[in-house]
C-alpha cells in the first residue's frame, strides 16, 4: 500500500512495528462489516469514539465495533458527571479526522483516551488508520508507547 496516513507516519517515525490493512474496495462501512472484511472477530476490531464531558473536556474511547459505548460508565472512567458523543460536524475541526476514519493516533491535539479492557487480552488489535478504508493492527503495549491511555469497562 503506497498511501500513508498521519497515524501511519507517526508510528513509522517512532519506529514502531505495525501492520496496515486496506478494506475500502470491500464496501464495508459499519464496524462489524469492517471486521468481516479483515477476516477478524469483531471483538478484536475497535472503533474510535470522541466525546465531550459536562466540563467541556474531550475524551476518546476505543471500544469493540460490535459494542456500544456506555455513556455512564465512560463518564465514570474519566471522572465526569456525564459525557455525550461529539457531534459529527465537530469531529474534523477538533481532531483532523472525519467520521469513520478517526484514529486515536495523530489527532490535532491529544485527548485523554480510554480503551475497553478487553483489548489487553489480544496480541494485537485493529483500529482506524486515520482514513476511511484503512486499519492499523498493533499490539496494545505498542499503542501505549504512542499514546497514553487507560483500560476500563466502558461498554453496555
Amino acid at each position: 500500500m503506497a498511501e500513508k496516513t498521519n497515524a501511519m507516519r507517526k508510528l513509522a517515525s517512532m519506529k514502531i512495528d505495525f501492520r496496515e490493512h486496506y478494506y475500502a474496495d470491500t464496501g464495508a462501512v459499519a464496524g462489524v462489516d469492517v471486521a468481516k472484511a479483515l477476516g477478524e472477530e469483531p471483538a478484536r476490531v475497535f472503533k474510535t469514539l470522541v466525546t465531550v464531558g459536562k466540563t467541556g473536556a474531550h475524551y476518546v474511547f476505543l471500544v469493540p465495533v460490535a459494542e456500544e459505548l456506555d455513556l455512564k460508565k465512560a463518564a465514570g472512567a474519566v471522572g465526569e458527571k456525564s459525557v455525550e458523543m461529539l457531534k459529527s460536524k465537530e469531529l474534523l475541526p477538533l481532531t483532523g479526522y472525519v467520521h469513520g476514519g478517526c484514529s486515536p493516533i495523530g489527532m490535532k491535539k491529544f485527548f485523554r483516551t480510554v480503551v475497553h479492557k478487553t483489548a489487553a487480552g489480544f496480541p494485537t488489535i485493529y483500529f482506524s488508520g486515520g482514513k476511511i478504508g484503512f486499519q492499523i493492527e498493533l499490539a496494545p503495549e505498542k499503542l501505549a508507547e504512542v499514546i497514553k491511555f487507560e483500560y476500563a469497562d466502558v461498554i453496555r
